[in-house]
């Protein structure tokens, strides 16, 4: 077994990702405290390439360093837009015809496995702040939740694990175009 080269891997460049088709996915972050979650889920958008990412309220916005950290320039792929007020959001995302759905523990919630869209069917996956979650009045906004199952005691994931675990399983299940 040998590992590959850079240079084999196919690697788009920054112009043939802009250039690339997406997949009808944006990734909302409401009010993330922690940077590092911010530019690893840049990074994991740029991976799956995702549509773009919607960053709302006090989550931290490039250019910063400590999202560029963990971002490795996934800032300067993946399309971002910053919204003051989730309602904001939603509006825009409601209005160009994206179902949306919370990263959560919910009442009624759909398990992740279990979770189905169409093929030109455009979604927005919601995940809330580290320590409360997605908002409740988002949720009453949404078309569902979807739920990652766990099976310790914390059923909690780091919100970049959350969002490689959702989209992973998308992409595993070809819900994503790619």
């Amino acid at each position: 077994m040998r590992k590959l080269g850079m240079d084999e891997l196919n690697r788009k460049s920054v112009d043939e990702f802009k250039e690339a088709e997406k997949n009808k996915v944006i990734v909302v972050l409401e009010n993330i405290r922690s940077m590092q979650n911010v530019g690893s889920v840049f990074r994991t958008a740029d991976a799956f390439l995702v549509e773009a990412i919607y960053l709302i309220g006090y989550t931290p916005q490039p250019p910063h360093r400590d999202i560029h950290k963990t971002a490795l320039g996934a800032t300067e792929t993946v399309s971002w837009k910053y919204f003051a007020k989730t309602t904001e959001a939603i509006a825009e995302l409601k209005a160009n015809g994206y179902k949306l759905f919370g990263i959560e523990q919910a009442e009624g919630s759909i398990l992740l496995q279990d979770f189905e869209k169409g093929p030109d069917e455009k979604i927005a996956l919601i995940f809330g702040n580290e320590a409360e979650g997605v908002e409740q009045e988002t949720l009453h906004e949404c078309e569902g939740c979807i739920e990652i199952p766990q099976f310790g005691m914390k059923h909690s994931l780091n919100i970049s694990v959350a969002a490689g675990v959702v989209l992973w399983e998308m992409a595993r299940k070809g819900l994503l175009n790619q």
